[in-house]
C-alpha cells in the first residue's frame, strides 16, 4: 500500500481527494518548511511538496520515495540532480494557474500605469492637490511586449488587446517550435522589443542569468514599466532599482522577489511608484483548489501506472522501483 506523505497547507479538497483514495495512506504536514517535513520523508512512497525546499541531504534519507509532485509548475527549489540520480520521479500541474497569472500582470500593469499606490497615498494624505500632476497614465492605443509567451503571456496578450493595446512578444523557443497563431508577432530580438515596448510583462523561466538586466533596462523608454510575475531573478533587482531611482524607467509591478519575502530594508518597499504583491499570481482560492487537487492526482496516477508523461520533467531520469 503506498503511503503519502504531503507537505505544506493544501486546499481542503486535495486532503479529501487523498482522504478518499483506495489503498493509499497519508501523512499531513502543514508547515511550509523541509524541517517539518523531513522525519517523515523514509516512510513516503510519494510527496506532494508546496514551496519549501527539498535539498539532496532530505532525498537521500527517503528510501522508498519514487515520485514528488510539486504544488505548482515550478521547481527551483527541489533539488533535481538528487532525484535524477536516485531515478525519482518529479511532476508538476497542468494548466491550472495561467489565467490567474495574466489576470494578476494585467492588474499590475494597470495599477503602475495609474500609479494607484500614489493615488490611494495622495488621498490618505489628504494631498487631493496630486490628480493634478497628470502621473497616471491610459493603455489604450500604449505597446505592450510579453517576454515569454507561453499560456500566461498568452492571455495577458488577449486581455490587453481589450484595452486597445499593440501587443508583440518574444520567446526564441517558442519561434524554433512554431509560433502559435493569433494577430501576436514575435520581436526579433529583446533590445528592439524592449524599446519599442511603452510596457513590458515578463513571464519567463528562471536561467541562469536574469533576462531582464541592466543592458535590457538601458534599451527601454525612461516611461516605461516593467512587471514581473515570473519568478525572482528573472530581473535584477539592482539594475531595476538603479533604473528607477535614475528615472531611466517610470514604473514597476513586481508579485516576485530574488529574496522571498523580501528584506525589511529592500529600497524597492519605499518606492510608491512601484506596486508589489506577495509571489499570489499563481494563488486565487480557485486556483489554489485546483493546484490541490492536481499535485494529489499526479501522486494517485503515478502509481496507478497512468499519469501523463507530459506532466513528468525529469521522465529520461525517472523510473519505477
Amino acid at each position: 500500500m503506498p503511503h503519502l506523505l504531503i507537505a505544506g497547507k493544501l486546499h481542503p479538497s486535495g486532503i479529501e481527494l487523498a482522504k478518499s483514495a483506495p489503498d493509499v495512506t497519508f501523512d499531513y504536514v502543514e508547515d511550509i518548511s523541509e524541517p517539518s517535513y523531513a522525519p517523515l520523508i523514509g516512510k513516503a512512497d510519494g510527496l506532494v511538496i508546496r514551496t519549501q525546499p527539498l535539498s539532496a541531504a532530505t532525498v537521500g534519507k527517503a528510501g522508498r520515495l519514487r515520485i514528488v509532485s510539486r504544488h505548482g509548475v515550478g521547481y527551483d527549489s527541489v533539488d533535481l540532480p538528487a532525484l535524477n540520480d536516485r531515478g525519482i520521479a518529479l511532476a508538476i500541474v497542468g494548466d491550472v494557474n495561467s489565467i490567474s497569472v495574466a489576470e494578476q500582470a494585467m492588474m499590475l500593469l494597470m495599477a503602475a500605469a495609474k500609479r494607484a499606490i500614489r493615488g490611494d497615498r495622495a488621498v490618505r494624505a489628504g494631498d487631493w492637490g496630486w490628480r493634478n500632476r497628470l502621473e497616471q497614465g491610459e493603455l489604450r492605443g500604449k505597446r505592450l511586449l510579453v517576454v515569454g509567451y507561453g499560456r500566461s503571456g498568452r492571455h495577458l496578450a488577449r486581455m490587453a488587446s481589450g484595452f486597445g493595446m499593440e501587443i508583440r512578444a518574444f520567446d526564441p523557443f517558442l519561434e524554433r517550435q512554431g509560433w502559435p497563431e493569433g494577430a501576436v508577432a514575435p520581436v526579433a530580438d529583446l533590445a528592439g522589443g524592449l524599446g519599442w515596448a511603452d510596457l513590458v510583462s515578463v513571464h519567463a523561466p528562471k536561467a541562469d542569468q536574469p533576462v531582464i538586466g541592466a543592458a535590457e533596462f538601458a534599451a527601454m523608454k525612461p516611461s516605461g514599466i516593467l512587471v514581473n510575475t515570473a519568478r525572482g531573478g528573472v530581473v535584477d533587482e539592482a539594475a531595476l532599482l538603479a533604473s528607477l531611482r535614475d528615472g531611466r524607467l517610470a514604473a514597476a509591478g513586481l508579485d516576485v522577489f530574488e529574496e522571498e519575502p523580501p528584506a525589511s530594508g529592500n529600497p524597492l518597499l519605499a518606492m510608491d511608484q512601484v506596486v508589489l504583491s506577495p509571489h499570489i499570481a499563481g494563488l486565487t482560492a480557485e486556483c489554489a483548489e485546483r493546484m490541490a487537487i492536481s499535485s494529489v492526482q499526479n501522486v494517485l496516477d503515478f502509481f496507478a501506472g497512468r499519469i501523463d508523461p507530459a506532466l513528468i520533467v525529469n521522465g529520461a531520469h525517472a523510473h519505477a522501483r
